[in-house]
């Protein structure tokens, strides 16, 4: 893998129609399509490319997002990566991992893996029929580069190796002061130590920050944080791993409707959870979310995240085993990971979601989440739909239900009865937005295209404040009953549960059942024969 070129601008002040900043997948799809519609766009990179980067998790949503972008703006390869079957015909040379579906493992401290028949600590709800048409797990360097060589091959202009040091707000631009880093011996940038470089001075029209926690507006405007007021607190410590070894569940395992590691893998642990990920070459993508009982407990993930990655894999006889062979270049750590602005957009100023708020990894919805927004600046930004106000509380309403989403997961997280009530609830609230924006049924007012409708059901009248009778059912402690807090949700998702979730003869093993979709076609307003004409469009056929 080679190191980009950085496209050096030819005068130290240039004009550009938007500005934005950090050059992963959200922003670097952004520029794309922002030049496909004629904007003169400038991408700015702190660093270089290849590189780690974590969100590697896709869902239908987020697949969906992908081809509406790519059928909208001529973005072929954005199609080829919404699918697993169409990502390995069309781009084999970029690394991915198939993921079918969600599953979730409940561990006891200091005990192996068990499981009963009924699958008491055990949880799959698939997200496709096969593997042709199954979600992703994105090598992300692979795939972050493949997009910005895109983006400079298409004519945005892009510098990497680039500090940006200050913003100029005024009714008419934004006037921004960067230095571009001396490349070292090398020829490579060192964004840590922050070089003497070019200075350069830069006018936009807009502004977009990309660049995730701590970016650069959040820095630069007085937007506020909102962290100390969330309900969750934990870190993250996480690397790629080689030599993993197959999870051992015991012999009580039954077959599940897919194999039960070719997907976003939860082990649920008395200290947070861990995901693993694995992709298709061999490499897993693995980290432990570990809950803070307060604002010091994280020292330890602080000061030696290896030994801290070591003393909570020990607890756990099963995952110790599973990695007892793996190498890594190193573990790494986020001490915490939940942030939230107060704003994400203003004059000139746009955040996209990780920028401007982040809860957890769990059930995979950042991409989606940054996808969508994506889709929403585009039209934005080129007038075609959406304004500065409705894009800030449509981000603030998604983030809240994520919010109340992961808090609630996190109460009931060791119950795993009510884990899996939770879960039930989420499930079926994207599973039917699934079915609804792949058949085109989403109601939406004239006009308004299909991103943006609210992420999660937040703002809908009858699945919004679900999340909210959740977590204050579970709790502050997530103590209830755990067969009445299940049974509630069942009753609750009824009216949109056309997944057949919570039926107890499935015994926590949902396969995405197409039979069980026509019966309860009417829940999408369409009649059973409606329905079966339709099928081909939920399986990807075109």
């Amino acid at each position: 893998m080679w190191h980009l070129r950085p496209v050096r601008l030819a005068l130290t002040h240039d004009r550009f129609d938007v500005v934005i900043v950090g050059s992963g997948f959200a922003g670097t799809i952004l520029a794309r399509v922002l030049n496909r519609r004629g904007m003169k766009v400038l991408l700015l990179e702190r660093g270089q490319h290849p590189r780690f980067a974590l969100g590697e998790s896709t869902t239908p949503l987020a697949n969906f997002a992908l081809e509406r972008l790519a059928k909208r703006y001529d973005l072929p390869d954005l199609y080829h990566l919404s699918s697993h079957g169409r990502w390995l015909r069309q781009l084999p040379h970029l690394r991915r991992g198939l993921k079918r579906g969600f599953t979730f493992l409940h561990h006891q401290r200091n005990r192996a893996y068990e499981c009963s028949p009924l699958n008491n600590n055990r949880l799959m709800v698939a997200a496709s029929p096969d593997d042709e048409i199954a979600d992703t797990h994105w090598l992300r360097q692979d795939v972050d580069h493949h997009l910005v060589r895109c983006a400079i091959a298409e004519g945005v202009h892009y510098l990497d190796r680039t500090d940006l040091e200050q913003a100029d707000f005024s009714d008419d631009n934004v006037i921004l002061e960067a230095r571009s880093l001396e490349p070292d011996s090398h020829g490579h940038g060192s964004p840590g130590r922050n070089r003497q470089g070019r200075r350069l001075r830069i006018t936009t029209n807009y502004l977009v920050d990309g660049s995730g926690p701590g970016g650069f507006l959040p820095r630069s405007l007085p937007i506020g944080p909102h962290t100390d007021r969330l309900p969750i607190n934990s870190g993250l410590l996480f690397s790629h791993f080689d030599g993993v070894r197959p999870f051992d569940g015991g012999s009580q395992l039954t077959p599940g409707p897919y194999p039960q590691e070719r997907a976003a893998v939860h082990h649920l642990l008395d200290e947070g959870w861990m995901y693993v990920l694995p992709f298709d070459h061999g490499t897993v993508s693995a980290g432990i979310i570990v809950q803070h009982a307060d604002r010091s407990s994280d020292a330890s993930l602080r000061d030696d995240p290896a030994v801290a990655w070591r003393d909570l894999i020990a607890g756990y006889p099963s995952l110790e085993a599973q990695f007892a062979d793996a190498t890594t270049s190193g573990i790494r750590t986020l001490p915490r990971m939940q942030h939230r602005l107060q704003r994400a957009a203003g004059s000139r100023w746009f955040l996209l979601p990780h920028t401007y708020a982040f809860y957890d990894p769990m059930f995979s919805t950042g991409m989606a989440w940054s996808l969508l927004a994506v889709e929403r600046l585009a039209t934005l930004l080129t007038g075609d739909y959406g304004d500065p106000a409705h894009y800030d509380r449509l981000l603030a309403a998604e983030a809240d239900q994520i919010e109340r989403l992961i808090h609630a997961a996190y109460l009931a997280m060791h119950n795993f009865e009510s884990f899996t009530a939770v879960s039930l609830l989420y499930f079926a609230t994207v599973s039917f937005a699934e079915v609804q924006q792949r058949l085109g049924l989403t109601p939406l007012p004239a006009g308004r295209p299909m991103a943006w409708a609210p992420f999660l059901g937040a703002s809908d009248e009858e699945r919004a404040p679900l999340f909210e009778a959740a977590r204050k059912r579970l709790g502050a402690a997530g103590a209830t009953d755990a067969v009445h807090f299940r049974r509630w949700v069942v009753e609750q998702i009824a009216p949109f549960n056309i997944a057949g979730l919570g039926d107890v003869e499935r015994r926590n093993l949902y396969p995405v059942d197409l039979d069980v979709l026509v019966e309860h076609a009417s829940r999408l307003g369409l009649s059973r024969s409606e329905l079966r004409l339709a099928l081909p469009r939920l399986r990807g056929e075109e």
